[in-house]
């Protein structure tokens, strides 16, 4: 009888330490993984390493331009529309500037120089995003004209590029090439009434945000990883280990002149391969081997 009333306690105790699978209701414990998560899915931007002026023997500014249609870029254009905590970049970007006071900058006809200057207000991003305000007049059965106004809100999706400014430098310190973005800019592909085909895409510059205050946003803004779904990686990662592909389209020159202004097709493509080659060249030639 003791042993029984022994085992009856002890099974009493355990059931009550025990979780519920089959628990209900807001304290369910059911989470569908072999291990309990522990590690925040949240990252933060992880400082640069502190640079001297007097330690960077030389610097180049280039301007490289992202299209979102190359298979590897498809990571910063997906999902079109959010999906539980993954968004778009240009989705991350205007949730930033609308509810987390990031600042948007007003985007020039050229892309050289002070990128950073004239502050946006946010009529006039929904504006260059295309967000329209009609007022459509109508009779009513009475011969009166009554006038409605519709509101036609902009679609994220439309941005179809970017464009990044960045800062190359070796840093004789540390004896390394390094990178710093500066900015970026999104370009908005649209069509003209005139072309109902849409046989002639036209591209607007949108507005530049300066990246060191964009960076954390972007570090804790999570983006699908499609080698594995243990580790998301974040924007801040796809830019910071460079996981993008694009195309220099401009250097640093005494005439802030655009590549394609001196070249064009083909020829313009191998003249922003050569300045990429001969930023590598710079640092390769520093050593001997």
């Amino acid at each position: 009888m003791k042993k029984i009333l022994s085992l009856f306690v002890v099974t009493l105790l355990s059931s009550a330490f025990m979780p519920s699978i089959f628990a209900q209701g807001t304290g369910s414990t059911v989470i569908g993984l072999p291990y309990k998560e522990i590690h925040a899915k949240h990252d933060v931007a992880m400082p640069y390493q502190y640079v001297r002026e007097a330690d960077v023997m030389w610097s180049k500014i280039v301007w490289r331009r992202i299209e979102l249609s190359e298979k590897r870029n498809h990571i910063l254009y997906e999902p079109t529309v959010p999906i539980g905590s993954k968004a778009s970049l240009i989705d991350v970007i205007l949730e930033g500037i609308e509810t987390k006071g990031l600042t948007a900058f007003k985007a020039k006809i050229t892309d050289a120089g002070n990128e950073f200057d004239i502050i946006m207000k946010e009529d006039e991003i929904n504006q260059q995003m295309g967000a329209e305000t009609r007022v459509e007049a109508t009779l009513d059965q009475n011969g009166n004209v009554d006038s409605t106004t519709i509101e036609i809100p902009y679609n994220s999706a439309d941005v179809k590029s970017y464009l990044v400014k960045e800062l190359w430098f070796f840093d004789k310190q540390r004896s390394v090439l390094d990178v710093r973005i500066i900015g970026i800019c999104p370009i908005r592909e649209y069509f003209r009434a005139t072309d109902p085909d849409h046989l002639d895409p036209q591209y607007k510059k949108l507005f530049w945000v300066y990246y060191p205050e964009v960076r954390p946003l972007l570090a804790e803004s999570p983006v699908y990883n499609p080698k594995t779904d243990v580790s998301n990686l974040t924007y801040d990662d796809i830019f910071q280990k460079r996981f993008f592909s694009s195309f220099v389209f401009m250097e640093s020159n005494p005439y802030n002149r655009i590549i394609s202004e001196y070249e064009s097709g083909l020829e313009a493509l191998l003249e922003g391969e050569r300045v990429k080659e001969k930023i590598f060249n710079f640092e390769q030639d520093l050593w001997e081997y």
